[in-house]
């Protein structure tokens, strides 16, 4: 039989929130330097940067070009590395205004660039009502706190553990553990949720049970966290 839950453990990006979307990032930065151009010509634009890996918060590109899979495979523990790849990978899609690469990064940042999915709010009051604690915790190399403040979500949480700050990622025991300790709870009574089966799957290392969620946009995932708050005891 399964221990109760005592606290639940949320990632960031593709499980509380999402990006979104490309479009209008690229359309606030260009029109920001002048720039006019056709919608269509935006939207391709877009797509191009989605496609290319080089947009935080969006997809990641299948295979890293050797010339920064150094600096990628620690971008998640440097905030200079993070904005080094993404704005590498943003140049070298094809993007003709090389000059626009750190608006276009520092863009993907802003709070109004994100949403929560729909069920994220009432998930974590849910969880706060019954006693139990919860945390984000992320592989990131930037602060998401304003984000997380400017939805609501800050205030729901006990505790915030970036990777950048903590200096481990995921699928490390080591962040795993040090959120754990951060919320005063046994692992094998914490539930780890998130997208990434190998990132956030590292959390089974130390006894955490994972639950996992689909990191499409918004509008197609209304409720994604039911099995979770079953498991958690939260009708």
């Amino acid at each position: 039989m399964a221990e109760p839950v005592e606290a639940v453990l949320f990632d960031f990006s593709g499980t509380l929130m999402r990006g979104e979307p490309a479009d209008r990032r690229v359309a606030f930065v260009l029109a920001e330097a002048g720039i006019a151009l056709p919608e269509a010509e935006i939207h391709e634009w877009a797509r191009r940067l989605e496609r290319s890996g080089g947009l935080p918060g969006g997809q990641h590109r299948g295979a890293v070009p050797d010339e920064i899979r150094a600096t990628w495979e620690r971008r998640d523990l440097e905030p200079a590395a993070h904005r080094g790849a993404f704005t590498w990978l943003i140049n070298n899609s094809g993007w003709p205004w090389p000059e626009l690469a750190d608006a276009v990064y520092d863009q993907c940042t802003r709070p109004h660039e994100w949403a929560p999915y729909p069920d994220t709010l009432p998930a974590l009051r849910a969880l706060a009502e019954r006693g139990i604690r919860t945390a984000v915790v992320s592989n990131i190399g930037w602060d998401p706190r304003p984000v997380l403040a400017a939805h609501g979500i800050a205030d729901l949480v006990d505790a915030i553990l970036l990777s950048y700050e903590e200096g481990c990622q995921k699928p490390d025991p080591a962040l795993f553990r040090k959120a754990c300790a951060r919320l005063g709870s046994d692992p094998a009574r914490t539930l780890m949720v998130g997208d990434d089966r190998r990132a956030d799957g590292g959390a089974e290392a130390v006894g955490i049970r994972t639950f996992f969620v689909d990191p499409v946009p918004v509008a197609e995932r209304p409720d994604g966290f039911g099995p979770l708050l079953a498991e958690a005891g939260v009708g």
